[in-house]
């Protein structure tokens, strides 16, 4: 069986057939993260990488992975926030286990989640990157009326705006690149300007957490979703004299017994056009170097990059086809 690894850079390489308990699942798309690039530079290695996918069981059903691997009995797994489990053996599939980029998996069958109508398993693997969003929306308890803004014009900037306007709130994005804005104009999101009652910063760094205190209103609140890769010191001033808020948002879970990832799939389906405007590459495994490649350069107009390491079947709905460069 072929598998995404790290070993001495990117390589598709062959692995053991996973086995053991789970549900085994034919990978159909796998979307490279954030994470994964920086793990991919920093040479993070031991394990097949990948915790954004989705793929059919032996049936051919369609099935998105929430790879958070929880206990379910400690107190922050029992108030739905799985995604800060403190048992042992919590984690990630793809983040130093195991995880989609590879031909077959098998995953526990608790993070199975059967696709709604009106979503591809080939745009599925966008469920996790979707939640993560979702998630950060309803940390910043927007209010009718309120003014939102996102940082960062990448695939969870727009996922956010997505599951802003999803609220019912209208919301404005500021990208970095040409082809993030005409991404975040094609969403129906609005150009920043004045100041904003919640700033989503979706970038992860310093100049955006300065930029995110700079555009909050006096008593605002800023949603961090960015994972920083030093200790990032509050903007002392401008937050102070502000009175801002700072929030924290990380991964999703479960409120009310409700999914985070059953209510972003649940988007991703009513809205069609926002996995074909987030989705700009798709890559075969075999390709799995360039891919990343691609997906590391910021400036060569991909958002989201997915690996395909199984092709669906014949009756599969996408707008969307795949070709040796991994262009679409």
């Amino acid at each position: 069986m072929r598998a995404v690894v790290n070993n001495g850079g990117i390589r598709t390489v062959d692995v053991p057939e996973p086995e053991g308990d789970g549900v085994r699942l034919s990978v159909v798309s796998a979307g490279i993260c954030g994470t994964d690039v920086g793990f991919a530079a920093a040479g993070v290695s031991g394990f097949v990488y990948g915790h954004e996918f989705a793929g059919i069981d032996d049936e051919g059903r369609g099935w998105f992975v929430e790879p958070t691997i929880y206990g379910g009995e400690c107190a922050q797994c029992r108030v739905g926030s799985t995604q800060r489990c403190t048992e042992e053996g919590h984690g990630n599939l793809g983040v130093f286990s195991d995880g989609g980029m590879a031909e077959r998996v098998r995953v526990p069958e608790y993070t199975l989640l059967s696709l709604p109508d009106g979503l591809d398993v080939r745009d599925a693997c966008l469920i996790e990157p979707a939640a993560v969003a979702w998630h950060a929306v309803r940390r910043a308890r927007a209010r009718p009326g309120e003014r939102l803004l996102v940082l960062g014009g990448g695939s969870i900037g727009l996922l956010a705006a997505a599951a802003a306007q999803a609220a019912g709130h209208d919301v404005d994005v500021e990208a970095r690149y040409p082809h993030q804005r005409c991404a975040a104009e094609e969403l129906g999101c609005g150009e920043p300007g004045g100041e904003y009652d919640v700033v989503i910063d979706a970038a992860g760094s310093r100049s955006s957490l300065g930029r995110a205190a700079a555009a909050a209103r006096p008593g605002g609140r800023v949603v961090s979703t960015g994972v920083y890769p030093e200790n990032e010191p509050v903007p002392g001033i401008v937050s102070l004299t502000k009175e801002l808020t700072f929030v924290h948002s990380i991964a999703y879970g479960r409120h009310d017994g409700v999914r985070e990832v059953e209510e972003a799939a649940r988007m991703l389906a009513e809205r069609p056009e926002v996995p074909a405007t987030l989705i700009t590459h798709r890559f075969p495994l075999e390709a799995a170097a360039e891919a990343f490649r691609v997906a590391a350069d910021r400036a060569s107009g991909a958002i989201k990059v997915v690996i395909e390491p199984a092709r669906p079947h014949s009756g599969s709905r996408t707008r969307q086809r795949v070709t040796p460069s991994g262009e679409l």
